[in-house]
């Protein structure tokens, strides 16, 4: 089964590489069950996103801002450990 993720869309090149890696990729959208995920990566650019500043999720969220998609892909797979 794969891992399914939800990313913000400004991160393509992250979301091209966790296909690549097997991952299952959602668009991030306003109202998402966000434990229906095994992780929600964001930019960070936006300290509330889509009205998200106060949700509550078990899925690790990920700051993607200055990270590579290689170092997001790692700390998803360590979250998992």
């Amino acid at each position: 089964m794969k891992r399914k993720v939800a990313i913000e869309n400004s991160l393509g090149d992250v979301k091209t590489y966790l296909q690549e890696q097997g991952f299952q990729v959602e668009e991030l959208r306003e109202n998402a069950n966000l434990d229906s995920y095994d992780a929600v990566i964001v930019t960070g650019q936006d300290s509330n996103m889509l009205g998200m500043e106060n949700a509550v999720t078990k899925a690790p969220v990920i700051t993607a801002r200055g990270q590579s998609a290689e170092q997001i892909y790692d700390r998803i797979k360590r979250s998992f450990e």
